[in-house]
């Protein structure tokens, strides 16, 4: 066990971040992306050692865990190097056209960052003040199988409706296409291709109609501008190329498929939807329900139930999501009323993919 002691920053704001840090760090290698992992746990010891990131960071020590500090961190940054602003960290990163580094611990990597921190501290603060707009494309997959459920259970077109939006880009869904050997979805020619999402046994085959498209979020991003798509690709970790390219890909339906996605809390987005008779109204989320107060999870949930009461066998209601389990993985989850049948459909990893479905989706 390490001696207590300012060195190690325990039992301080210091070290309690610098904690944070290393678990984020070991959180992107989990989830593929060695380079942040390294880049993160030097991050930890600069914090403790006092160097740039502590300046950076300044103010933030007390942020909430669900806030991702790490994640903020580290987007503001990967602008700068997609803008051209900090080309000696873009020579690393794959997204702005560099090269991965060999050495382990990706230590040239760490001076072009820390270089960074120093040299654009105020313009990477201003980063810290908003919450990472991960507009996960590959959480589609996730979507566009309960949707085959939703389906399967009454043909029915689907008005989609999504809370914590970010740009919308979900809200194309069934523009992209799940190539595969396990129940294949949509057109190969899609500029959007979630490779092997599906695994384990197939949804049904049955048709998806989306005849409507509207969300809500704090803070929507517009795809269609170049300030959107920057801070959009900004939050995608740079070495995790299928990423990059299901989100460029995403960008191009966005200027084709319209959505309509309005500045506004979850409960405001949930209280003006209403059921309309011969579809399914699906409100659905993915990996949002963190950024969430308690009050504000209560508030969703009250939503939810006051939409359930007016469903009928013509005005269908489902309420479909992806998120984080205690118990480990992301589950997706679908209630569907009349009845108010509840069952856990399958489960993926936080950025959606792979998709494992379950043979006998469990009542939950």
């Amino acid at each position: 066990m390490a001696a207590v002691g300012i060195s190690d920053g325990t039992g301080t704001p210091e070290g309690r971040t610098a904690r944070l840090l290393r678990w984020q760090a070991d959180a992107c290698r989990e989830l593929g992306s060695p380079l942040y992992g390294d880049l993160l746990t030097h991050a930890a010891g600069d914090l403790l050692a006092g160097g740039p990131t502590a300046e950076v960071l300044r103010g933030h020590l007390d942020d909430r865990l669900s806030s991702v500090l790490a994640l903020r961190l580290l987007g503001g940054a990967h602008a700068l190097a997609l803008s051209g602003h900090a080309p000696d960290l873009a020579a690393f990163y794959p997204s702005a056209g560099g090269t991965p580094e060999s050495e382990a611990g990706s230590p040239r990597a760490w001076a072009a960052l820390r270089r960074t921190f120093a040299e654009h501290g105020e313009e990477l603060r201003g980063w810290l003040d908003h919450p990472p707009q991960t507009n996960e494309v590959g959480r589609a997959a996730a979507l566009l199988g309960g949707l085959r459920y939703i389906a399967a259970e009454a043909a029915l077109p689907v008005r989609l409706v999504e809370v914590g939006a970010s740009a919308g880009l979900n809200l194309r869904a069934d523009h992209y296409c799940v190539p595969g050997a396990v129940g294949r979805y949509g057109n190969p020619d899609s500029p959007v291709l979630l490779t092997d999402g599906w695994l384990g046994t197939s949804p049904p085959a049955s048709r998806i109609e989306v005849i409507g498209r509207a969300g809500g979020d704090l803070a929507p991003l517009d795809p269609l501008t170049a300030a959107g798509r920057l801070r959009l690709t900004a939050y995608v970790w740079p070495d995790q190329t299928d990423r990059l390219s299901r989100l460029r890909g995403a960008f191009g339906i966005a200027q084709r498929v319209p959505a309509e996605v309005r500045a506004e809390p979850a409960q405001s987005t949930v209280a003006r939807t209403t059921l309309e008779p011969g579809s399914w109204t699906v409100l659905w989320h993915s990996i949002f329900r963190q950024y969430l107060s308690e009050l504000q999870r209560a508030e969703l949930a009250d939503g939810v139930a006051a939409l359930a009461a007016t469903a009928t066998d013509a005005a269908r209601f489902a309420y479909l999501y992806l998120e984080q389990s205690r118990a480990g993985g992301c589950p997706v989850m679908l209630t569907t009323w009349p009845g108010g049948q509840r069952r856990m459909l399958g489960s993926a990893p936080a950025h959606g993919l792979p998709v494992h479905w379950l043979q006998s989706p469990a009542a939950a």
